[in-house]
């Protein structure tokens, strides 16, 4: 491994320095190892971790490149770590989450056009009638990334998506009493929709952070409850 970890920090020390551009392709294995003083099994297992982590890419038939290197691609790798959070982990996720989104929703509220405060006016209705938390959950993303993607910066897009991924959230709903977390997540919903109705950037973000602070508040509860256990319970 420690000779893959020496691989990996050589290509990467070769992109930084220039002399790998995104999008170049990388030359052919057996000049590059020979080039960073690699074996031709530990530069293989080296491309593979990187193409991994989306650095690099693979062309069937074409060889290896070197991806767009832009920091919302390289951010979705992040998602897994999201996915598997439990307890205090997943926790100090939603605490990052509640220092950026409620600033973004506030920053939203003065960008949104009457097109987009329909849609998620549209998204809120929807998720009234939903049947599952999936369901619900699908929907609960569908309206906070509108509003997030108002801003047009897709780093942070991608920075909140990573921050509160789909399998956190069901996670999360499921181990609380779901009934009463999803008509409380509903009504800030609307209470969010109503201020950037209205235009109000501060309003809107107040209400942002209200919302994302009471899921923190009652991982944080759990917690304490069941200092040993994830969110499952």
């Amino acid at each position: 491994m420690a000779l893959t970890d020496d691989a990996i920090d050589k290509i990467k020390a070769m992109i930084v320095a220039g002399e790998l551009a995104p999008g170049s392709r990388l030359p052919k294995e057996e000049i590059l190892a020979a080039q960073l003083g690699l074996s031709r099994n530990s530069l293989r297992e080296a491309v593979r971790a990187l193409t991994a982590m989306r650095i690099l890419i693979t062309r069937q038939g074409d060889g290896t490149y070197v991806s767009s290197l832009e920091p919302h691609l390289l951010l979705e790798t992040l998602s897994f770590a999201a996915d598997v959070s439990q307890g205090a982990t997943a926790l100090q996720l939603l605490q990052v989450r509640r220092l950026l989104e409620p600033q973004a929703t506030g920053l939203a509220a003065t960008l949104l056009n009457q097109q987009d405060l329909q849609e998620l006016s549209n998204i809120l209705e929807q998720s009234q009638a939903v049947a599952t938390v999936e369901e619900f959950v699908a929907h609960d993303i569908a309206f906070h990334l509108r509003i997030v993607e108002a801003v047009g910066n897709p780093v942070l897009s991608m920075l909140l998506q990573v921050l509160s991924t789909r399998t956190q959230r069901v996670r999360i709903v499921r181990g609380s009493q779901t009934s009463h977390a999803l008509n409380n997540a509903h009504d800030d919903h609307k209470q969010i929709l109503s201020a950037l109705q209205s235009r109000d950037a501060l309003l809107a973000s107040a209400a942002a952070a209200v919302h994302i602070t009471a899921v923190e508040r009652w991982l944080a509860a759990s917690l304490i409850d069941n200092p040993l256990q994830g969110i499952d319970g």
